[in-house]
Parts: structure tokens; C-alpha cells; sequence
């Protein structure tokens, strides 16, 4: 049953109230980053993905930390023209603003003529007999370049090479399946630990996402690549490559701050997965 899906919010009094599965590592108090990227998702889509619009790039700002409050998503359409359309979503808790979202929807037309320049490397999602089909969410599935072996223990990857994950996410709201688009928000939200994750875990937490799509997901599973990091002072900057078992579909940036003070250990990562396997 669709209800009984592990869900980040639930509806409560014309709002939303993060359920349990909403907190973050980083704080228990805090709601996790993917929870806010999915929920400023389907606001915009749910009233501005509309006669014929779709929606191609989520930019999103996550400069308070949203908490366990009674939450509202007020949005405004900035633009709206006759193949491009813009629109704006804020995460509302206690009179003031947590979190932002922008998002530009466009008109799907006709491909241009001519052949464009692609990727090298196409990432690949785990073969079917590590990583089956499921209808239900499970517990993310990781890689990297060094293991070379899909695993749901991340103390499996504890290396400096680049990382990968495959997901099914959990809902957005209670009883409510996501769209395309708001799983995409949901899982690329991982750009930030594929991007940040080293051999001794994750020190950088990431201030912002910013989701661009040439395609919609197929399927309920999408997998996340590490393209790049760069990171100097403290401050970082990773981008990753989305894509689902009929090949890469988007990307994926992140700007991030340090939190070494609150380092997440590949130990503690295990810790996390283990309780939800």
C-alpha cells in the first residue's frame, strides 16, 4: 500500500509536518536536504508544470535550517511566457523562510539538426541481479572507482575515488507516489555526498542544488555519478551526472561549506543504512 511508504512529510492543517524519516545526519533537530529539494519540487510542479510546461532545471537554497515545525511552500509564477516559464517556492516555518527554490519549465519543441559533442564515459546502474526492480524503496546502492563492487555499506567504497549511487527514494508526502521530477530532486540531492565523499567519510555539507534536465527519469530508480570536486578554504563545489537504466538524463551541482567539526565517518554512514535495511 502506498500509505505505508516511508514519507518525509505528512499534510497537516493546509501545510506539512516532516515526519521521523525527515531528520539529518548532520542534526537530528534539522530536516534533511532531499526532504526540502522534494518538497519544493512538487509545489512547483504541482502549480506551475501546467499546459503543456516541463519543468527542466530546480535551483534550490538551503541557507537556515528547516526544522520539526508546522511547514508552508508558498509559490509565485515570475514569468510566464509562450515557451519559457519561471517560478519561485519558499519553505515557510514560524514567520520566516528556511529554504528557496526557483524553477524554469520550458516547451518541449523539435530536436535541432547537427551532431553535438557527448560524454565518454556513460555511468552504468548495478547489474539487475545485484540491484532487482523494486515497487518499493530501498536502501541506496553504492560504488566506486576503486571497489568496483555495488554495495549498501558505504564502508565498502572507504576510499578517494570517484563515487556512484543507485535509489529508490522514499515519498515526498504520506500516501502520495512522486512524480518524475520530484524523484529526480529527491536523489540528486546525492550530488552533494557522491560529490563531498572521501576515505574518511564527509566533511562538507552542501548550502544549495541546482537540478538541470534534458529528460524526465524513467523508472522508479536513479543513479548518481561524481563528475567533479573542487574544493579550497573550506568551500567546495561538485557536480554529477543523473541517469536511470536507459542512460544519463541530467546533471547535478552543488556549492558546499565546510563542517569538519561535525565530520560524518564512513562508520556512522554504515550505521545509517544498517537500521533501514
Amino acid at each position: 500500500m502506498v500509505d505505508e511508504i516511508p514519507a518525509y512529510f505528512d499534510v497537516v492543517d493546509g501545510g506539512y509536518y516532516p515526519t521521523r524519516f525527515a531528520s539529518s545526519q548532520w542534526s537530528a533537530a534539522q530536516v534533511v536536504g532531499p526532504a526540502l529539494c522534494g518538497l519544493m519540487a512538487r509545489e512547483l510542479e504541482r502549480e506551475h508544470a501546467t499546459d503543456g510546461f516541463v519543468p527542466v532545471r530546480l535551483t534550490v537554497d538551503m541557507f537556515s535550517a528547516a526544522r520539526f515545525e508546522h511547514t508552508a511552500t508558498p509559490t509565485v509564477r515570475v514569468r510566464d511566457g509562450r515557451r519559457i516559464r519561471v517560478a519561485d517556492v519558499t519553505v515557510v516555518q514560524g514567520g520566516g523562510i528556511a529554504a528557496r527554490a526557483s524553477a524554469v519549465l520550458l516547451q518541449p519543441s523539435e530536436q535541432p539538426p547537427g551532431e553535438l559533442w557527448q560524454r565518454e564515459h556513460e555511468p552504468s546502474p548495478p547489474p539487475v541481479d545485484i540491484a532487482p526492480p523494486s515497487r518499493s524503496p530501498r536502501v541506496p546502492y553504492f560504488e566506486s572507482d576503486a571497489s568496483r563492487t555495488w554495495s549498501q555499506l558505504p564502508t565498502d567504497h572507504e576510499d578517494g575515488a570517484r563515487k556512484r549511487t543507485w535509489q529508490h527514494p522514499i515519498h515526498v508526502v504520506t500516501g502520495e507516489e512522486p512524480s518524475p521530477f520530484v524523484r529526480a530532486a529527491l536523489v540528486g540531492e546525492a550530488t552533494s555526498m557522491m560529490t563531498n565523499w572521501g576515505d574518511k567519510g564527509i566533511g562538507f555539507i552542501n548550502t544549495d542544488m541546482t537540478l538541470a534536465l534534458a529528460r524526465l527519469p524513467e523508472g522508479l530508480e536513479i543513479g548518481v555519478e561524481a563528475d567533479s570536486h573542487f574544493s579550497e578554504r573550506g568551500m567546495a563545489v561538485g557536480v554529477a551526472t543523473l541517469f536511470d537504466r536507459r542512460g544519463s538524463f541530467g546533471s547535478c551541482m552543488v556549492t558546499s561549506v565546510s563542517n569538519a567539526g561535525r565530520q560524518i565517518s564512513n562508520a556512522q554512514l554504515d550505521m545509517v543504512m544498517r537500521k533501514r535495511i
